[in-house]
């Protein structure tokens, strides 16, 4: 049995929610959305799942009963960026089982500077007793020094990262959803201000409030435009946090994922891969094999991603469109099966196949999960 995306939703992306908002609300205006676009009601949907570090003290279930929906399947998932990757791949399961016939997916936050700074303080036991009492705020201190290995590994520059960074703000323009749609000039990147050496404001993502959803069915034929999944792979915990986090779980996960989706990354025609920061866009075309393993990753990214020969991130990734907390990794999935639906508007591309990967849950140093999906256009 097939499973496939017919339906994707989101709930505006924006810097400063209005007062009032919580992220229910948030999360259950994606999940019409991806209803309405899919042509189905509430009580179509018998199996849901959802991913939010900001839903509590409610849960799945609360979530489903406020929403209205009778189930016969139901999941949280706590993987951060790599949630959506992982609440498809137990989905696929579940539909292929029989346990639910029309699935929602959905993630989303509350997330303005109170939230965010709640999160980074207390994002786990080893962040609470061991990094935040050091002289840092959040994550960006952790991805400046892997940045820094990053470029010595592999000759990188701030040009370099700068080149994706705006190419992706390119991509934006034409995505009404994006938080920043402005046009972004190497020049301007390379002159803005320092956060943590070497990362500057543009390679930092905009924590942002906003909720996205995906729906699926088992495949229903001819004459429904859709985005079929031929696979769903995951890593958890790939080197124990021993590593120097340049290699992601993809690394080792890959390979199975292209031999179950029957094609090779050489055909992929669209990533949507997790780009918190610059360097794991590159670590992560890496590891999927999109970058071949001989190629310059610099002169990867000038002649591939900056000319956009290679659609990377077509909404605007989330360095652009903006990190709606656990719906960061919902986010290139929406996006995905936006375009291969036929259904990006001004950005649309044409493209059969398209890759999307998850990444997240900073344990000590860096992302401890990942996950791939390789989606095909279908009508």
């Amino acid at each position: 049995m097939t499973v496939s995306i017919i339906g994707t939703g989101q709930s505006p992306y924006t810097r400063h929610p209005a007062p009032g908002t919580d992220t229910a609300q948030v999360i259950a205006r994606a999940v019409r959305n991806a209803l309405a676009d899919a042509g189905l009601e509430p009580a179509d949907v018998d199996g849901f799942a959802v991913s939010s570090f900001t839903l509590g003290p409610d849960h799945a279930i609360d979530l489903a009963w406020r929403m209205g929906l009778r189930l016969t399947w139901l999941m949280q998932d706590t993987n951060g960026g790599a949630s959506a990757g992982g609440m498809l791949q137990h989905a696929v399961r579940a539909i292929e089982a029989g346990d639910a016939r029309v699935i929602v997916l959905a993630a989303g936050d509350l997330m303005d500077a109170a939230a965010f700074s709640r999160l980074v303080a207390r994002y786990n036991r080893a962040t609470e007793d061991h990094l935040a009492p050091l002289p840092m705020n959040g994550p960006n201190a952790l991805f400046a020094m892997l940045t820094t290995r990053q470029m010595e590994a592999l000759g990188l520059s701030r040009e370099d990262y700068g080149r994706i960074a705006v190419t992706q703000r390119q991509w934006a323009a034409d995505n009404p959803a994006a938080v920043y749609r402005k046009a972004l000039t190497l020049e301007e990147y390379l002159d803005a201000p320092t956060v943590a050496t070497p990362l500057g404001r543009y390679d930092c993502v905009p924590p942002v409030t906003g909720g996205d959803a995906v729906v699926l069915v088992a495949d229903r034929g001819s004459g429904t435009p859709r985005a079929r999944v031929l696979s769903v792979r995951a890593s958890y915990n790939a080197d124990q946090q021993a590593g120097d986090g340049l290699a992601t779980g993809l690394r080792g996960c890959a390979r199975a994922g292209w031999e179950d989706a029957g094609i090779g990354p050489a055909e992929v025609g669209l990533a949507c891969v997790y780009d918190d920061y610059p360097a794991m866009v590159v670590a992560q075309l890496a590891d999927l094999g999109v970058q071949p393993p001989d190629e310059d990753p610099a002169g990867f990214i000038e002649r591939r991603i900056a000319t956009r020969s290679l659609p990377v991130n077509t909404s605007g990734g989330q360095l652009s469109a903006g990190q709606a907390g656990a719906a960061a990794g919902m986010h290139g999935l929406v996006e995905a099966a936006r375009q291969l639906m036929g259904r990006a508007g001004a950005r649309q591309i044409s493209a059969r196949h398209a890759v999307v990967s998850g990444y997240g849950m900073v344990l000590y140093r860096y992302g401890a999960c990942a996950t791939m999906s390789v989606l095909e256009a279908a009508a």
